[in-house]
């Protein structure tokens, strides 16, 4: 009698890890906010996503940094706001926090204006940087108007909320 039990326990063993194991995965999250769902910005495109041997067709050149860091994909959006204003959101996923923490600390400068948002956040005229665990964010305007700076950081709250 007990030698059957055991024999049926082995038998599911198999079958309960892979139930574990599913209930394990990370789930896929999509840190693009929505038309509408930060206010007076639109989304504009489709997400586009790079993974790590492709980054360089997308920024050709500072690929390097990236894939030392341990890249692991990026993608990237755009968005327009209520006053024209349009801008660009890069959301690279590293492979763990340290990846993204090398990547941030080696994009500021003394202008910077740090931030809270994220793990760290910082600010210029025309950009707002922040890091979130294993995600880098980069959001830049393609010009600098009244307010861009202030609307960027909206944006970025936005994308913050998702991760």
């Amino acid at each position: 009698m007990f030698g059957s039990c055991r024999k049926n326990a082995v038998a599911m063993f198999p079958i309960i890890a892979l139930l574990v194991c599913m209930g394990c995965k990370t789930k896929s999250i999509d840190p693009f906010p929505a038309s509408g769902a930060v206010a007076g910005w639109e989304k504009t495109s489709d997400t586009r996503t790079f993974a790590a041997k492709d980054l360089w067709q997308y920024i050709d050149g500072d690929a390097e940094q990236y894939l030392q860091a341990g890249v692991v994909s990026a993608s990237t959006s755009d968005y327009k706001d209520q006053n024209q204003l349009e801008a660009v959101v890069d959301v690279y996923t590293m492979e763990d926090a340290a990846g993204a923490r090398t990547v941030f600390e080696k994009a500021q400068t003394s202008d910077a204006a740090k931030l809270v948002l994220g793990d760290a956040g910082i600010a210029y005229a025309q950009s707002v940087v922040f890091r979130e665990g294993p995600y880098l964010v980069r959001i830049v305007a393609y010009e600098d108007t009244p307010g861009a700076q202030d609307a960027l950081i909206a944006l970025a709250r936005g994308v913050e909320a998702k991760l």
